[in-house]
């Protein structure tokens, strides 16, 4: 590992590098604050469609009205006389020789070590995290590995869904970046426990197998982007909620729901039911689950997973 240039405790210039929309509040809280930001990184125009014109990322939308220079090349920063670099969502490699003349420190939305990587709000949901939280590190060559300036932890509500906890955790790092950096950066402490790591979200990671009891299917859900079949046909799962279900009585005997059977709305699983709110058939709008399930003309034997 390559050295790492010591941070100032009261930066008197900074870089800010970030890319989408999360990182935006960070970046108008310093400038509020009166920090002086000299430079501000992020990605390259990114082209919507083959025909659609370049589109700025929200970082650069900001930039350009608070009046700060921006520009996608990293190593502009180290022509841009700041003496600390700000880290939040930036979502590329930061070479080692920038690091070596630059000190950073970056927002990362997880008590470290546990999910270092890129997708740890979704993580955190998808394991039945109870609690999350924020903290300031020191950017380091390893992915996330470095030592602690600050923390701040959150509670993770039953009912959060990525969006919304990811906005209250910018909400909350937002607060101590601003805090940390204008009282000085204290001495910071190394991470502590075995690593966990927050792989990106893939669509197979979404899918709804409904031999899994229905609280980790909500969490799916919770994540955003769940989807199941019906029909051999795409059908994404954008709102639902973990009910109690009975047996079914056959004859004079009591069977279990088979996983994907449906009452009306409510999807029989592994342990439970998930009660359908909100749904999208392929190739259409979303709609109300009741009046997709009206509509849909589907058979007395109907499953959804198929």
């Amino acid at each position: 590992m390559g050295l790492v240039a010591p941070p100032p405790v009261h930066p008197t210039r900074v870089a800010f590098l970030g890319t989408p929309e999360l990182s935006v509040p960070p970046l108008r809280a310093l400038v509020s604050a009166g920090f002086d930001v000299g430079l501000v990184i992020t990605r390259a125009d990114k082209r919507r469609g083959r025909r659609g014109e370049p589109t700025p990322s929200p970082v650069k939308e900001a930039a350009l009205e608070l009046g700060l220079p921006v520009t996608s090349d990293v190593d502009a920063v180290l022509d841009a006389g700041a003496d600390l670099g700000v880290v939040v969502a930036f979502g590329r490699l930061i070479g080692p020789h920038v690091l070596a003349e630059l000190p950073m420190v970056n927002l990362h939305f997880s008590l470290l070590p546990r999910w270092r990587g890129a997708a740890p709000v979704e993580r955190a949901l998808l394991a039945g995290d109870r609690e999350t939280g924020v903290d300031l590190m020191a950017v380091e060559e390893g992915m996330d590995t470095g030592p602690i300036y600050g923390r701040r932890r959150l509670e993770i509500d039953p009912t959060d869904t990525a969006d919304h906890l990811r906005d209250r955790l910018v909400d909350l790092g937002t607060d101590l970046l601003v805090e940390t950096l204008r009282t000085g950066l204290p001495e910071p402490v190394p991470q502590q426990g075995e690593p966990t790591y927050a792989d990106k979200v893939e669509r197979d990671d979404l899918a709804l197998d409904w031999k899994r009891p229905a609280d980790e299917l909500h969490r799916i859900v919770r994540v955003g982007g769940a989807w199941t079949t019906v029909d051999g046909r795409l059908l994404k799962v954008h709102e639902a909620v973990p009910v109690e279900i009975g047996p079914v009585e056959a004859g004079s005997a009591s069977t279990d729901r088979e996983p994907g059977t449906l009452d009306g709305t409510v999807v029989a699983t592994g342990r439970g039911g998930l009660a359908l709110r909100t749904v999208q058939p392929e190739g259409r709008a979303r709609i109300d689950a009741a009046a997709w399930r009206n509509g849909a003309r589907l058979g007395p034997d109907a499953r959804l997973g198929t």
